[in-house]
């Protein structure tokens, strides 16, 4: 029986799972939540240690459950583009830089002004939330803390490093994020010059290695914490939704991963590589040898509707639920409201973290089910708009299977599966990632001999969401609506945006 550990670091919490590989099954999950800080408006930090804490916690906890079994192989898998700034020992010298953290707008437009080679494979820029933009605003704004920084990584280089006292780097996130030429297989030294930070390759974890590569053995003190009795290969990971593509098995041309959390991420490979203009990529090996994945992606999803829900309407548990089956009653546009979910900004397929979120139609005779309704109406217009713009590509899409936030909150689900009119599977299994971990930790321990066929050996059954063509043609109606607004409001969103980017009066 060879079981494999999969941990999974989001947004809020950390998420770790057994996985029986022979019997293709979780044995036992955890969940260990961690705090997000907000400064400032459109700046979000979270501690590390909070993180170690959090998986030791999380982990014991499985592992009791469990009665200490052997595990074959690890792999951890995190939320991308989350900055940490640290000694080579691993000491934090200021909190990380949560992904969703903008404060880096202005380092990401400079970006768009290289104009050098390699940012051909993300588009021609850098996101704001991205490493490479919040170490030149590092430079710019802490340049102390920048001039001690030994080491500049992300949370998942992090973790590793805390599991096997290793630095490395994913190919993944180096690729996907670090400007990273997995062609040849190196940084560009010219273009870190170019961007204001010459040394920056040098702070870097390196070697860069493959998703799945073994990395070292868990060290001594690593596998005490996490309460395990042997010390299994650590296997390379990556960013926690492009992991759940081998979770989902949706690695051929065609398919497409769409996981909806605290953001959406869509995801898919192309054989060969061509332009796709308003998404991020194609990245050459990114997961694996010979595929060019891209990524699209709503910035705030299911982070909008927890903050109408928990913020502004102050709900637990049991109020969410009656405000979902409140706003269930309401037909699709039924409200006459019109929201935009660009609360971050946008990722695809305007790539302008400037915009912001609007709701537009309020009247004194709304409540708060038409308010959320309305929310859930934008977040799965945004996502019928990347869908759109996949079409205008003729990027083909054949197969969606989708899963994460979606599978808890059964109206933002119908919503989106109507609002893009396609049939949608939905995994038995709603974490992804902590599969595509497994997968990844098979691969690492030579369980499997690569990560096609570790997909393979772990993907889940599932059931098909058919769309309701009535709701559809609705929502395509509205979905006129929501590019009008958004094209109409952007000039004034940026300069709000830049306001709220300027410090307050001491």
């Amino acid at each position: 029986m060879a079981l494999l550990l999969g941990l999974d670091f989001g947004t809020g919490g950390v998420r770790v799972g057994v996985f029986d590989l022979a019997a293709r099954r979780m044995l036992a999950e955890r969940e260990e939540p961690y705090a997000t800080r907000h400064p400032q408006p459109g700046w979000a930090e979270q501690a590390p240690a909070d993180w170690w804490e959090a998986l030791g916690r999380a982990c014991r906890a499985v592992m009791a459950d469990l009665g200490s079994p052997e595990i074959a192989g690890i792999c951890a898998a995190t939320t991308a583009s989350t900055v940490v700034v640290c000694g080579r020992d691993g000491t934090p010298l200021r909190p990380a830089l949560l992904w969703m953290d903008c404060r880096a707008a202005a380092e990401s437009d400079r970006t768009a002004a290289a104009e050098h080679p390699v940012l051909g494979f993300s588009g021609g820029s850098d996101a704001a939330e991205w490493l490479v933009p919040k170490a030149m605003w590092l430079s710019r704004h802490e340049a102390e803390t920048y001039a001690r920084a030994e080491v500049i990584c992300e949370c998942l280089d992090w973790i590793n490093f805390q599991l096997t006292d290793a630095w490395v780097g994913s190919r993944m996130n180096a690729t996907c994020k670090w400007n990273f030429d997995s062609v040849e297989h190196r940084f560009h030294d010219d273009l870190f010059t170019a961007l204001g930070v010459p040394d920056l390759a040098t702070k870097l974890p390196q070697p860069i290695l493959p998703v799945g590569a073994p990395i070292e053995r868990l060290g001594v003190v690593a596998a005490d914490h996490l309460g395990l009795r042997n010390r299994p290969v650590v296997a390379q990971g990556g960013i926690d939704a492009h992991i759940g593509m081998l979770g989902a098995d949706t690695m051929a041309s065609g398919d497409l991963l769409m996981i909806g959390g605290t953001s959406v991420v869509h995801l898919f490979q192309l054989t060969e590589e061509r332009p796709v203009t308003g998404f991020w990529g194609p990245y050459p090996h990114a997961l694996v040898d010979g595929h060019w994945l891209v990524e699209a992606g709503q910035v705030s999803a299911g982070s909008v509707l927890s903050w109408f829900s928990r913020e502004i309407f102050a709900l637990d548990g049991t109020g969410h639920d009656e405000l979902c089956e409140a706003a269930s009653r309401i037909p699709v546009g039924g409200s006459g409201l019109l929201a935009l979910d660009y609360f971050m900004g946008n990722r695809t397929p305007y790539r302008d973290p400037h915009l912001r979120g609007a709701v537009l139609g309020l009247s004194l005779g709304h409540d708060r089910a038409a308010l959320y309704h309305a929310a859930v109406e934008g977040v799965a217009l945004a996502s019928a708009n990347v869908l759109k713009r996949m079409d205008e590509l003729d990027v083909p899409c054949r197969r969606i299977v989708t899963s994460g936030g979606y599978s808890k909150n059964p109206l933002w689900l119908k919503a989106t599966v109507d609002a893009i009119g396609r049939p949608v599977e939905l995994p038995s299994r709603a974490n992804l990632t902590i599969i595509g971990a497994a997968a990844s930790a098979a691969a690492g321990a030579g369980l499997v001999p690569d990560l096609h066929a570790a997909a393979k050996a772990v993907v889940q059954p599932g059931r098909m969401i058919e769309p309701d063509l009535a709701a559809h043609a609705r929502y395509n109606e509205l979905l006129g609506d929501y590019l009008e607004a958004t094209e109409l409001l952007a000039p004034l969103s940026r300069r709000l945006a830049a306001r709220q980017r300027e410090k307050p009066p001491a």
